[in-house]
C-alpha cells in the first residue's frame, strides 16, 4: 500500500491472468483523456512491431521511453473483484483505464491481471462508476470541477495500491515510447 509499505494487500489473494470482456469490467474513473488514448494506441502499434500484443501480455514488459531516465514496466491492466454494500459485485479497473478503454473501442477482449479475495477492510480506493462505461467522458483535458473518482473514504490514499513496490514506474506518466523493449 502506498501509505503503508509493510501492508501487502495481495499477499493472500487469488491472482490470475485472464481474458475478460470489457462489458464485465467496471471503470473507477469518470473520464479518459484523448491524448492518453492516442499514446496508448501508438504504444500498441510500437509493441506490435516487436511481436508483442498490448492486449495479451503474459507478464510485464520494460519500456525505455524518451524523456525518462529509468525504464517503465508495463503490466496487463489490473482488475480487482469488489463487493459493494448493496451486494453488487464489480470487477474494478485499478490500473490500465486507458488500455481497457482502447480495448473497448477496438472490440478486443483484453488479457488482465484479475485479483479476487481482497480484504474487505481494504477495498479499492474509489467506487465503480455508476452506469459503467456509458458514463465515462472522453475529454481533451480535465475541466475544472470534474470529479475524477468517487473516493470511498476521506483518507483514500491509505487504500491506494502501490504497484511500484515490485515494478518500476508502473501507473506513472506516459511519455513518448522509444523502441527499446526488454522483459
Amino acid at each position: 500500500m502506498l501509505t503503508d509499505p509493510g501492508m501487502h494487500i495481495y499477499k493472500d489473494v487469488y491472482i490470475s491472468l485472464e481474458k475478460i470482456k470489457t462489458d464485465f469490467l467496471a471503470p473507477a474513473q469518470n473520464y479518459v483523456l484523448t491524448g492518453e488514448l492516442q499514446k496508448v494506441r501508438e504504444l500498441k502499434w510500437q509493441l506490435k512491431e516487436h511481436k508483442l500484443d498490448l492486449f495479451a501480455l503474459n507478464g510485464y514488459v520494460s519500456l525505455l521511453m524518451e524523456g525518462f531516465k529509468e525504464p517503465v514496466d508495463l503490466l496487463p491492466p489490473v482488475i480487482e473483484e469488489s463487493f459493494e454494500k448493496d451486494g453488487s459485485v464489480f470487477n474494478i479497473v485499478c490500473d490500465g483505464m486507458h488500455r481497457v478503454f482502447l480495448a473497448r473501442l477496438e472490440w478486443v477482449v483484453p488479457q488482465v491481471i484479475f485479483i479476487r479475495g481482497i480484504p474487505k477492510d481494504k477495498p479499492y480506493y474509489s467506487f465503480p462508476v455508476p452506469g459503467g462505461w456509458e458514463k465515462v467522458s472522453i475529454t481533451e483535458d480535465l475541466p475544472e470541477g470534474l470529479i475524477k473518482k468517487w473516493h470511498r473514504i476521506r483518507e483514500y490514499k491509505s487504500l491506494y495500491r502501490n504497484f511500484n513496490s515490485a515494478f518500476e514506474n508502473v501507473g506513472g506518466p506516459r511519455g513518448r515510447f522509444a523502441a527499446n523493449i526488454s522483459g
